[in-house]
């Protein structure tokens, strides 16, 4: 019998290994990112009281575009870093969500990075 791995699973274990030691402060809260096959989200986070300051997706109503791909993740990226800056949040704790930093992952960072986010 053959027995097919549970990816979510791993991802799971990693992302908890990852929160075990980053957590997001008043001062610098967490970017937490979370993918799925045809969207792409990102919320910032303040872990102190458990409340989501700024958050972006590709389920947006201004979204254009495919969130499936590095183009709707880069967008995304922007969108979260504007949004950030209109509430004076300039530094973040990125919380890659057990996912490699490549692909979508990496070019939603690039793009919050180049629109004003520091991590």
């Amino acid at each position: 019998m053959v027995s097919k791995i549970d990816k979510n699973a791993n991802r799971l274990k990693r992302h908890a290994r990852v929160r075990a030691k980053i957590s997001g402060t008043a001062e610098r809260p967490r970017l937490s990112v979370y993918r799925s096959e045809n969207h792409i989200v990102a919320q910032i986070i303040d872990d102190t009281t458990g409340r989501t300051l700024v958050a972006a997706s590709s389920h947006d109503k201004d979204f254009t575009g495919n969130g499936g791909n590095k183009e709707g993740a880069k967008l995304v990226g922007s969108m979260i870093a504007k949004r950030a800056a209109d509430k004076n949040i300039t530094e973040v704790v990125f919380d890659r969500g057990g996912y490699l930093y490549h692909g979508r992952i990496k070019e939603l960072a690039e793009s919050a990075r180049e629109n004003g986010l520091k991590f």
